[in-house]
């Protein structure tokens, strides 16, 4: 079902811990349940108590759990808002009956628009968020901000001068006119009725671009593109180009792909042709016998120095089992593991213990002393080292 406005009193209202808002929106006649939920509950402004007078806008929906209709709210306004959205009403029924409002009367957007002009407040946060959108997206089109009031009194006034002055100076290829987010009497400079039809009479195309996804105005009945926030118009804008760029990129890839297999292909059919060319050639024979003499040479030496090595190897034979078989031979391994004994009980010897750092700690008796529990507090010690002995008293 599509969206609407419906005003009401309210009653039973309900705040739940979610951060979800429930109350039922009565007159004399009838009474309608209604949810709010939290996102949208973050973004109003009017202060929800029993019994105030309001003005809402969402769309109905059925709750199947328990088989009854409620209204999704998306916008709350109080009564006094409403009386501005009765007279908004009132003037949009009039301009589209003259046509204003017609899709004939729509001008195209350009595809690819080089030059672009935004009628906002430079001061904003709206066209902040535009710019940051475009260069984000690599937009290398040229943005020119036409300062405007976009709120109170002479605001529309300023932004009719604008529109003028763009339309004048030709340079324009699409026109972007909007703000932020507000209440409608925050926005309700775009929906006076000069700048209404200053919009739709503008030769240059206009994109409008006022508030949030839910708020309208008449500016963008009139304008020839709407777009839900200034950031959405910024997105539109750079779309067909963002597409071209990457449709670019992805063309440059592909060709330097299909030169790249090209040039592969023709270089190894020219090395095939450069390889077969060189068999057919007188030189080729020519260095083809002269490879096969140099070959010949080299497995003639080949066998020549293994020829050589083999009777070297024999001689070398011979030579160790004469070796091995002198007994000059065997009194030097014999001597060689006389002295491995030797140094085997010289280092074994206590003596050599002792050089080593070791002591021998004896009782006054002189019988070695092996373990620390045998010692008694002031009994006299002999230490003995490698080089003499030291009496000591043990404390």
């Amino acid at each position: 079902m599509r969206p609407g406005w419906v005003r009401g009193e309210i009653s039973n209202l309900r705040a739940q811990a979610s951060g979800h808002i429930y109350f039922s929106l009565k007159d004399a006649g009838a009474q309608l349940s209604c949810v709010l939920f939290r996102g949208d509950a973050a973004r109003q402004t009017v202060k929800l108590r029993d019994g105030l007078q309001l003005l809402v806008y969402g769309e109905l929906s059925l709750y199947e759990a328990r088989g009854s209709y409620q209204l999704i709210v998306r916008a709350v306004i109080d009564h006094g808002a409403g009386q501005l959205q009765q007279e908004l009403e009132k003037l949009k029924q009039r301009l589209a009956a003259e046509g204003l409002f017609a899709p004939e009367n729509k001008k195209p957007v350009p595809f690819l628009p080089r030059t672009v002009g935004f009628i906002t407040s430079p001061t904003g946060a709206a066209v902040q968020d535009f710019i940051r959108i475009l260069a984000r997206r690599g937009w290398t089109g040229r943005l020119v901000v036409l300062p405007a009031k976009v709120q109170g009194e002479g605001a529309a006034a300023e932004m009719i001068s604008m529109l003028q002055t763009a339309e004048a100076l030709g340079v324009f290829d699409l026109l972007v006119i909007g703000r932020g987010g507000g209440s409608i009497e925050d926005l309700w400079a775009f929906n006076e009725e000069p700048l209404v039809r200053a919009v739709a009479a503008c030769g240059v195309p206009i994109i409008s671009a006022v508030g949030h996804e839910i708020d309208f105005t008449l500016c963008d009945f009139a304008a020839d593109v709407r777009a839900e926030t200034p950031s959405g118009a910024a997105e539109l804008i750079s779309s067909n180009y963002l597409n071209c760029t990457q449709r670019l990129v992805q063309l440059g890839e592909t060709l330097t792909a299909f030169v790249d297999d090209e040039l592969a292909r023709a270089t190894e059919k020219l090395a095939h042709a450069r390889s077969r060319l060189r068999l057919l050639s007188p030189a080729s024979a020519i260095e083809h016998n002269h490879l096969r003499l140099d070959d010949l040479g080299n497995r003639l030496r080949a066998a020549l120095r293994a020829s050589v090595q083999i009777r070297r190897e024999s001689l070398a034979g011979g030579r160790r089992r004469l070796e091995s078989a002198s007994p000059e031979r065997r009194v030097q391994l014999e001597s060689h593991r006389l002295l491995a004994l030797w140094k085997r009980l010289e280092s074994a010897s206590p003596a050599s213990v002792l050089k080593r750092g070791y002591v021998i700690v004896r009782d006054a008796e002189g019988r070695p002393v092996n373990r620390a529990a045998a010692v008694a507090p002031g009994q006299p010690l002999i230490n003995e080292f490698h080089d003499g002995k030291v009496k000591v008293r043990a404390e």
